[in-house]
């Protein structure tokens, strides 16, 4: 019974991951339309965070963590939130959300690399052609003439790239750091110490802060989707999934996220979406697919030698 709720809120966890997440690009695009980046990210892990521990003191959890999960929060909570999160917010200000997605699923081929140089892992045969997928795939979608000619865009593609390999050793340093057992109260404090650093930065920037009243009803609605889905949901889900399963297979979530923030940002922002970029994202993503089914391929590898040997 145990291992068959545990197999349930695993399949639950990677829907949240899978579906909510694809549709933050959305919601993060047409709130920074109106509001400074680094502000909207704060507001929004911050009060994720609030919510989190008043239904954590309700529901009876245990709120005290030592000083070593704090730091530990905190570095997670840069990793994610501060730098991962909030530089690809600022990013969305000069790309489609869908773009973005796209550019974002690449993160296998990250946490590949840098398992390899950080665990020494050794990268596989099929994890070699998924990463010569993915390079394909990567290279059709940023050498766009439509892209390439704006500087901005260019700068922004890079600094999501920048943000993958956070988000990458953060999956890494997440799987295996002493945190808070309690996974909802665990996100609470990545929340809490990455809003934090986010409100710091807003101020050192100098943004311009203003009340939700003064918010258009789209900013309004997108951030509460951003604060109770986006926040609370998907990421207790993502912190669940990193300690249950391997940081590979919470990658995953790039096959989809993608697919629903093109779909989003079409119908409803009315991006653009090329043919090069189609292309591009079946490329990629079989990248993806080759890296995350090597066990399998390798196994089946195994036993074929084995056949041929009888």
């Amino acid at each position: 019974m145990k291992k068959s709720k545990t197999t349930v809120l695993i399949v639950l966890a990677f829907i949240s991951i899978y579906v909510i997440w694809g549709s933050t690009y959305l919601w993060n695009k047409i709130a920074v339309t109106e509001l400074p980046p680094m502000m909207l990210a704060s507001i929004r892990f911050l009060s994720a965070s609030l919510l989190i521990f008043i239904i954590g003191k309700l529901l009876g959890f245990k709120l005290a963590i030592s000083k070593k999960q704090l730091l530990n929060t905190a570095i997670a909570g840069f990793l994610f939130l501060t730098f991962g999160n909030g530089v690809v917010v600022w990013a969305l200000k000069f790309l489609d959300s869908g773009f973005a997605a796209l550019e974002i699923s690449a993160q296998p081929l990250v946490i590949l690399f840098l398992m390899r140089i950080f665990e020494g892992k050794k990268i596989q045969l099929m994890s070699i052609i998924g990463v010569i997928f993915g390079s394909i795939g990567i290279f059709l979608l940023v050498s766009q003439k439509q892209l390439i000619s704006d500087e901005y865009t260019a700068i922004g593609m890079l600094m999501i790239f920048a943000c993958m390999i956070s988000w990458g050793y953060g999956s890494i340093f997440v799987s295996k750091a002493d945190l808070p057992t309690n996974y909802f109260i665990n996100t609470g404090y990545q929340m809490l110490t990455g809003g934090i650093m986010l409100v710091i930065t807003s101020l050192l920037l100098g943004e311009k802060w203003t009340y939700p009243t003064q918010w258009s009803q789209p900013v309004q609605i997108s951030m509460f989707l951003l604060i109770i889905f986006g926040g609370i949901v998907a990421f207790t889900a993502f912190n669940y999934l990193l300690k249950t399963v391997s940081p590979e297979k919470v990658a995953t979530s790039t096959y989809v996220n993608p697919l629903i923030a093109l779909a989003l940002g079409w119908y409803f922002l009315n991006e653009q979406i090329t043919l090069q970029s189609v292309i591009a994202a079946v490329i990629l993503l079989t990248g993806v697919y080759f890296i995350n089914t090597k066990r399998k391929l390798i196994q089946y590898s195994r036993f074929s030698k084995i056949l041929k040997r009888n």
